[in-house]
């Protein structure tokens, strides 16, 4: 057979369709699926500012990938026009927490799985990566991270300030330091509490040269 009788009448007449009940069970097995995918990710999101409207993104992709694969499988001219339309599409918002690239790829992976007719493994799959995805992210680390901020005045109370603070909190690296014109300081430490206490806070602000002392639950990435 050549190029040119792919594309003959004959050839088109004789390509298969999906059925109606084909279509109806993929739609709904992809919207529960990509439900759960949702639900998933409001469990497990631990950002900055939720964002309810990329949780219901992960729906669309999973319907969309859905009857997409769905009209590529059924007509081989359809799917030369998919690849070409695809093939111009630029997606230019940013991702700002590494893992909602991992939730868009599962939804779009769940919908191409489901329109090639492996139902179990969409189904299977999904679920554990769900479990997985649920047990290590809404695991808490033992010892939350701080960030602290001092303010003073007198550069010689720096030293004092370093050693109550090494004294009173568990573990302490500096991150980062601002030096002013006027004589003042900024001093920015990443801390672990004893006991998740904060008393010391008190302490530290009344302390001869300090201007303020702020402590800020610390959520993004550090280093051990």
């Amino acid at each position: 057979m050549s190029f040119n009788d792919i594309f003959k009448s004959n050839f088109l007449e004789n390509v298969s369709s999906v059925s109606v009940t084909d279509m109806v069970i993929a739609m709904a097995l992809a919207f529960a699926i990509g439900l759960f995918i949702f639900v998933v990710y409001k469990r497990t999101f631990s950002g900055v500012m939720y964002s309810s409207g990329f949780g219901v993104t992960l729906i669309a992709l999973t319907l969309i990938s859905t009857f997409v694969i769905l009209a590529v499988t059924s007509n081989v001219v359809l799917s030369l026009g998919m690849v070409g339309a695809l093939s111009i599409v630029r997606f230019r918002t940013a991702i700002k927490e590494p893992l909602d690239i991992a939730f868009l790829f599962w939804s779009i992976a769940a919908g191409i799985v489901l329109a090639a007719g492996m139902i179990p493994l969409a189904v299977f799959g999904s679920v554990l990566i769900g479990v997985i995805l649920l047990i290590f992210c809404n695991k808490k680390p033992s010892d939350s991270p701080y960030i602290l901020v001092i303010t003073f005045e007198e550069r010689r109370a720096e030293d004092e300030i370093l050693e109550f603070l090494k004294s009173s909190v568990k573990k302490m690296v500096i991150k980062s330091k601002t030096v002013s014109k006027d004589g003042s300081t900024e001093l920015n430490y990443e801390v672990r509490l004893k006991d998740n206490s904060t008393e010391f806070m008190s302490s530290l602000a009344g302390m001869h040269g300090v201007t303020s002392a702020v402590l800020v639950s610390y959520n993004g990435e550090y280093m051990n």
